[in-house]
């Protein structure tokens, strides 16, 4: 397995691999590398006709084998990438894990005229690559990329080079700021960009601009929280809220994100059965898409019933924490708890 770092030192050497496999937790990020090898493979002029781009959500082994096996039109090669090829996880379906099955035999003899690229997305931060025994088998006959997090100085030129392309200047000082406050997710990064760019036409962005219009960074760790209720996995939910407290975040204030969070699935669920799908939810709901989808996939763990209990345990909890007689921490992981049992 090896690292961006190793992936660019290999296309500056024009050493390109017949398969890659890459995984992480931003697409963006992803994507830009993919990116790199097309430009390196596909003549620009014919890359309509040398790049194929398939949806891992659906695709079948015979559709990925026959863009493989098809002959590049005036190329050398030609590349198919696999975008969210979910079959890669670790635990799959019964249907992914024939697709994973097949490519691994396929792979031990790829047509020397394809580059084949695929990625997934992790879950969450705290899922390990490095542990998922697909990966560890594909490493024989692919090329895995493990694509983390931008950090340090690499972030905040990246950062900055969004906010340059996009006609607006950022000081050093509110640039750090800024790549400090917001999710490390360039999904994220380039919309709340935008919104700081719009909030501040025409004059300079300030710290104070940054904290009023930057989300709350614990809404993706209550994320995580939730999706361990629904797992029933309770020593990592709790863990999850003891993290938040020795971030310094207020018990009231994790307590209030996770009732909206189930309100958000409960709602989500509701429009999913009246059949409105991913565009116009994520309007009802004001998150992006991709949240959305995470969302209405995390909705899909839950029953009605059980939504409506968790979101009374969170009022019920919320009147004992304005109450001067319980303990507050035990408050909360008693409800998370019953969260569980529900």
């Amino acid at each position: 397995m090896i690292d961006l770092d190793g992936l660019d030192n290999s296309i500056k050497k024009g050493k390109l691999e017949g398969s890659y496999v890459f995984v992480g937790l931003d697409e963006m990020i992803i994507n830009e590398n993919i990116d790199k090898i097309i430009d390196k493979t596909v003549d620009g002029q014919f890359k309509d006709l040398n790049y194929i781009k398939l949806d891992g959500m659906k695709v079948t082994f015979d559709e990925m084998m026959n863009a493989c096996e098809t002959l590049p039109f005036f190329s050398e090669k030609k590349v198919v990438v696999v975008f969210r090829a979910n079959f890669l996880r670790d635990k799959t379906d019964a249907a992914g894990t024939k697709v994973y099955s097949q490519l691994v035999e396929y792979l031990k003899n790829p047509p020397p005229h394809c580059i084949l690229v695929l990625y997934y997305l992790q879950n969450d931060k705290r899922e390990n690559p490095n542990r998922n025994k697909k990966l560890t088998a594909l490493e024989k006959s692919a090329t895995v990329v493990k694509v983390d997090k931008l950090k340090g100085e690499k972030l905040y030129k990246k950062v900055n080079s969004i906010f340059e392309e996009k006609g607006k200047i950022i000081g050093k000082v509110e640039l750090r700021y800024f790549c400090e406050a917001v999710e490390n997710n360039f999904n994220i990064i380039e919309r709340e960009i935008d919104k700081l760019i719009s909030y501040t036409e025409g004059r300079d962005i300030t710290r104070e601009d940054i904290i009023k219009m930057l989300p709350h960074k614990s809404e993706d760790d209550v994320f995580d929280l939730v999706d361990f209720i629904s797992q029933k996995k309770s020593e990592k939910s709790i863990d999850i809220m003891n993290e938040l407290i020795n971030k310094g975040e207020n018990l009231m204030l994790i307590l209030s994100l996770i009732q909206t969070q189930f309100t958000m699935l409960y709602k989500i669920k509701l429009g999913i059965d009246k059949g409105k799908n991913k565009d116009d939810l994520a309007k009802e709901i004001r998150r992006p898409a991709f949240i959305c989808e995470k969302l209405m996939s995390q909705s899909r763990k839950f029953s009605y019933k059980q939504l409506y209990n968790c979101m009374k345990l969170c009022i019920d909890t919320e009147k004992k924490l304005k109450s001067t007689g319980f303990d507050k921490k035990t408050e909360m992981e008693i409800m998370i708890m019953s969260t569980l049992m529900v």
